[in-house]
C-alpha cells in the first residue's frame, strides 16, 4: 500500500476532460477559457481567490455540464507541475468518499459516511461519521494555494471556515464527541500542510484553539493526472505545521 501511494493511486476518472487555456475570471462563479480557438464561460466551484492559479494562458481542464445554462462547462483543474491541480471542491470530496470507502486511508480505517451535510449547531458539517461505534463530525476544507511544498488554506478571509472551526472546536471541547478538519491538499507534489496565517489571522488562531481543544487536524495530498484523466490519491496522512 505505501509504495502503490510513493505514485498515486487513482481514484477515479473523468469521463472527455476538455484542454483549455485560461482567459480571465469574470466573476466568483464564471472563467473564460479558450479551447480550439473557441471561448467557453466555464463554472467554477470553488470560492477562493486562486489567483495564483487562474492565471491567463495557464493550461486547465473542464469537463462539459448536463445543465446547460450561462456555461457550458465546469473548471475543475489547473495544470501544475505537468499534473493538475484539483481545483474543484465537489470532486475533492468525491475523491475524499472514493478513498475512505476503499479504506485507503489508514486513520480512519472503521471509519463510514453516515450523513452529509450533518447539522452542528448553527453550522452544517460535511461528514457525520461512524468510527467504531462513535459518532465523529469531520469538515472539509480545500487547500490549493501553493508555497513550495507547502498546501495551504485559506487564499483570502473565510468567515465561513472560521465558523465551522470554533463549532467543531465547541463541540469537542464541550465533550461531545470527536470532531476532525480535514484539509485536502489537492496539488501535486506538496509534502506539509500548513495554515496561511497572512490571510486571515483568526482563522489560524481558531484553528490553533481547535487543536488544543481536541479536535483532530488532517490532511490528504490529491492530483488530477491528465495522461490518464484520473484523480490519484498521493498521501493518504500528509504532515501538518501549525507554527
Amino acid at each position: 500500500m505505501l509504495e502503490e501511494l510513493k505514485a498515486g493511486i487513482s481514484v477515479f476518472r473523468i469521463d472527455n476532460p476538455l484542454e483549455c487555456s485560461i482567459i480571465e475570471r469574470l466573476n466568483r462563479f464564471v472563467v473564460m477559457v479558450e479551447s480550439k480557438g473557441i471561448y467557453h464561460r466555464t463554472h467554477i466551484n470553488s470560492t477562493g481567490r486562486l489567483s495564483e492559479l487562474l492565471v491567463k494562458g495557464r493550461k486547465a481542464f473542464g469537463f462539459r455540464t448536463q445543465n446547460r445554462g450561462k456555461t457550458d462547462f465546469r473548471l475543475f483543474a489547473i495544470e501544475e507541475s505537468g499534473l493538475g491541480a484539483l481545483i474543484d471542491t465537489q470532486l475533492q470530496m468525491k475523491a475524499f468518499e472514493k478513498a475512505l470507502a476503499r479504506k485507503l486511508i489508514p486513520w480512519l480505517d472503521g471509519c463510514h459516511i453516515l450523513n452529509r451535510n450533518a447539522t452542528l449547531g448553527a453550522s452544517r458539517i460535511d461528514y457525520l461519521l461512524e468510527c467504531h461505534g462513535e459518532n465523529v463530525y469531520l469538515e472539509v476544507k480545500s487547500a490549493v494555494l501553493r508555497e513550495g511544498e507547502y498546501a495551504m488554506y485559506p487564499d483570502c478571509p473565510s468567515e465561513r471556515g472560521r465558523k465551522h472551526i470554533k463549532e467543531l472546536s465547541g463541540y469537542v471541547k464541550e465533550g461531545g464527541g470527536e470532531g476532525i478538519l480535514l484539509f485536502i491538499a489537492a496539488l501535486p507534489n506538496v509534502k506539509v500542510f500548513k495554515p496561511n496565517k497572512a490571510a486571515d489571522v483568526l482563522l489560524y488562531e481558531d484553528l490553533k484553539a481547535a487543536h488544543s481543544s481536541g479536535v483532530e487536524i488532517r490532511a490528504i495530498g490529491l492530483f488530477f493526472n491528465p495522461k490518464d484523466a484520473c484523480v490519484y490519491l498521493f498521501n493518504p496522512d500528509l504532515e501538518i505545521n501549525l507554527s
